[in-house]
């Protein structure tokens, strides 16, 4: 787990790829966004952090995010898995899940969207697009919609 910022909302990114992480990070740096981040990097890891077991069972070890970031294609429990377990969890669902992914096969966007994804994005294939693609989703996730307040969930 890797804590990026001091201050913001807390955002959980599922994502394998150290260089896709690291984009993500640089584009929130690049935008002046101010959020937490925590990497998980697998499926498991994931939903081991959300119901706050195994490594993350320390109090404080996994503060709840205010959304996640989720990549399709991860070793072990793929983020479909994650989604579809999510959206099914009465204590996870109403948490907002932006897929972000390579993937652009109707079936997974459709297959997202049926198990409850809020929105689902291609990955940008410049760094540009990346930091657009970053302040857009930032801007409307924390500035234009309103969520409840973590510790009322």
């Amino acid at each position: 787990m890797n804590t990026e910022s001091e201050v913001g909302q807390r955002i959980l990114l599922v994502e394998d790829s150290d260089v896709d992480y690291e984009t993500v990070i640089r584009a929130f740096r690049k935008g002046n966004l101010s959020s937490q981040v925590f990497r998980c990097e697998d499926g498991d890891d994931a939903l081991d952090y959300l119901h706050r077991r195994n490594r993350f069972a320390e109090p404080g070890a996994a503060p709840r995010p205010a959304l996640v970031l989720l990549d399709l294609n991860l070793p072990g429990t793929d983020g479909r898995e994650v989604l579809e377990e999510m959206k099914n969890d009465k204590n996870l669902k109403d948490i907002p899940v932006i897929v972000m992914t390579t993937s652009s096969d109707p079936r997974d966007v459709e297959r997202c969207y049926k198990y409850g994804a809020n929105s689902y994005v291609a990955k940008p294939v410049s760094f540009e697009g990346y930091i657009e693609a970053v302040r857009r989703l930032h801007s409307y996730w924390f500035e234009t919609v309103m969520l409840p307040e973590p510790e009322h969930r």
